[in-house]
């Protein structure tokens, strides 16, 4: 099951939409930013209810 979920780029800051896959619940990979084209990290937790939480960060982020 697809979930739209909007972040900030921690880049450009612009908010951008994606879509996670709410059937895993934890996943980490990397997407492109829609406006700046950097890579975003993609740290995705997902509870028991289906509720996705992401952590969005940039390559030289600790």
């Amino acid at each position: 099951m697809l979930v739209p979920h909007t972040i900030d780029c921690p880049y450009c800051g612009e908010p951008i939409d994606i879509f996670l896959d709410a059937s895993v619940p934890h996943q980490r990979y990397i997407e492109d930013c829609q406006v700046c084209c950097r890579p975003i990290t993609l740290d995705v937790s997902v509870d028991e209810e289906g509720v996705p939480s992401v952590h969005a960060s940039g390559e030289n982020d600790a």
